[in-house]
């Protein structure tokens, strides 16, 4: 009789003399790139330093291919950017202290927005481990504790035999849902010093699937049959999901009008009958989902920018399915599921019943075309038309990222994504300077298409030195650049609020001039001419930047007073 704790690996005679007979000039950093090329990387992002050379010293030894960026947080935003992209954990390697924390912004974006990025980072030598001030370089009392309230999982290493295992750990880590950031350190001397393990092989970090219970998904079912007014709010988990088209087949079966979060931008067909669209910093979408009897709340935990800033109060019955365990229910009772998004939308479509509702394309109608007046009275021309010419000059098929700055606000509600998983924003944290090192990781996952980023002149600041970045590697981003002397939205708030602004108005640089001092060509273009000039700067392989001189306003808000 065999038990399965007797089942085991047996190495093959080749594994065994591999094993033997080890490459030489090997050290632990060689163990990191063995492990991460086991799992199945292909690409890694980072910055070297001291304390991490033995890391980017075995980089030279593997097949792996290296993005180096200017700044650790761009790093984090392009690995961040890299893991929506692919859905594959993004490793990100790092040296000790600044380095490290110099990170810390991408990596709450990569939690906020659930991509699967996997940090390595170096630490101080082992001796420095545990607090005490040894005055090493770098050395902080716990580097980790930086990190535990940022990301998914924490792993620190001290011995080589470890790294394999503890590489891996954090990987299924950051692959099962809801997918994250993790962060594994590794000491210097652990690093550097030469090793006589054999090359890794034969992991296995297969991530565990969130599977719904059926009592839950039964009664969900039941209820979403007899609704009378059924509605769908469709968030991030639906796109990182891959469930887009099971969310499509339920809605229809149900005739559910289905809105998408920002986050989930692209998860419903935007013209479809049944597609209210994303505007949900609007009363009147409010007010309709408010008004259904039942709301299935699928991949969102309804925060802030997803509930019209908390103005929302369902009065119906809301059935919640999220992957986060800490957002279940969060923000308003619910039948909550704790699942991931595809396997639960399967489950529904197995025993939900079909209605029909001839009156639901009507009321997504009215809902939209009381949107549009609004919007309409409120003479934002220029905007929308700024908008529309974006989306008239982005190939089909083309991802685009977008920093926060106004046009990105107007584009999470009124941009068609055209599919899931091509628009992403810094939305989920909110940080500056997203937009183009994040397109920068999204055209090392796929160099067959160009990538859109958008930024402010503000945020572009953040980012300049990665146009460095972009000429080296040939990467095809275009880089649109709203300049409008500061940190626009901020004006904004400031006026709206105070009556004037203060410290938002911004000494800037000629960013075309800038981009040519890189060698990457540049334009200034109009309103007039942004199609026109943008559709050239994305069919022209290899980075551009575009700069669009432009003060934009955004549309009034409906969730004050």
């Amino acid at each position: 009789m065999t038990h399965d704790h007797d089942l085991v690996l047996r190495p093959t005679d080749a594994q065994t003399t591999a094993a033997l007979n080890p490459p030489a000039g090997r050290n632990g950093g060689d163990l990191v790139v063995e492990t991460l090329a086991g799992l199945g990387a292909t690409t890694v992002f980072g910055l070297p330093g001291q304390h991490a050379l033995g890391m980017f010293d075995a980089l030279r030894r593997s097949d792996l291919r290296y993005v180096g960026l200017r700044v650790e947080n761009n790093a984090g935003f392009a690995a961040d950017a890299y893991g929506r992209i692919t859905g594959e954990a993004a490793p990100l390697l790092l040296s000790t202290g600044p380095g490290a924390l110099t990170s810390l912004a991408a990596l709450q974006e990569a939690a906020a927005a659930s991509a699967p990025v996997l940090a390595v980072s170096s630490q101080v030598p082992t001796a420095g481990l545990g607090g005490g001030r040894h005055g090493y370089l770098h050395e902080l009392p716990d580097q980790a504790a930086s990190f535990r309230g940022v990301v998914k999982s924490v792993h620190t290493v001290r011995t080589q035999s470890q790294i394999p295992s503890a590489i891996a750990a954090a990987w299924k880590s950051a692959l099962t849902a809801p997918h994250g950031p993790v962060w594994v350190e590794i000491p210097q001397d652990v690093l550097l010093a030469p090793t006589a393990l054999p090359g890794v092989t034969a992991l296995d970090a297969t991530p565990e699937e969130l599977v719904p219970r059926p009592e839950l998904t039964a009664l969900a079912a039941h209820l979403l049959s007899r609704a009378e007014r059924p509605a769908v709010i469709a968030g991030g988990g639906v796109v990182r999901a891959d469930a887009a088209g099971k969310l499509r087949a339920l809605a229809e079966r149900l005739d559910a009008p289905v809105v998408t979060t920002f986050g989930g931008k692209g998860a419903f067909p935007w013209t479809h009958p049944l597609s209210l669209q994303s505007w949900l910093e609007d009363r009147h979408t409010t007010d309709f989902l408010e008004d259904a009897d039942v709301l299935l709340v699928v991949g969102s935990g309804l925060g802030e920018l997803s509930s019209n800033y908390h103005t929302f109060a369902p009065r119906g019955r809301v059935v919640q399915i999220e992957a986060d365990l800490g957002k279940l229910e969060s923000n308003h009772p619910a039948l909550g599921i704790h699942a991931d998004a595809r396997l639960a939308l399967q489950a529904l479509l197995e025993t939900v019943e079909e209605r029909t509702d001839p009156t639901a394309p009507e009321r997504v109608r009215d809902v939209l075309g009381r949107v549009a007046a609004r919007i309409g009275a409120q003479e934002l021309t220029l905007e929308q038309e700024v908008l529309a010419s974006v989306r008239r000059a982005l190939p089909a098929g083309a991802p685009s990222f977008w920093d926060m700055t106004i046009l990105a606000y107007w584009a999470w509600s009124a941009f068609d994504a055209h599919a899931p998983n091509l628009m992403h924003s810094a939305q989920g944290a909110g940080g500056l300077g997203y937009g183009f090192p994040a397109a920068l990781g999204a055209a090392a996952a796929d160099p067959t298409r160009p990538v859109l980023a958008v930024s402010g002149d503000g945020g572009a600041l953040y980012s300049v030195a990665e146009l460095a970045t972009a000429r080296q590697y040939g990467l095809d981003v275009t880089w649109l650049i709203v300049d409008d002397g500061g940190y626009g939205i901020l004006r904004g708030y400031m006026t709206d609020a105070f009556g004037q602004a203060t410290a938002t108005e911004l000494t800037r640089p000629d960013y075309v001039a800038l981009a040519e001092s890189f060698g990457v060509p540049g334009v200034r273009t109009t309103p007039d001419t942004l199609e026109e000039d943008l559709a050239a700067a994305l069919a022209t392989p290899g980075p551009s930047v575009v700069v669009l001189p432009a003060v934009l306003r955004m549309f009034a808000p409906t969730h004050l007073g």
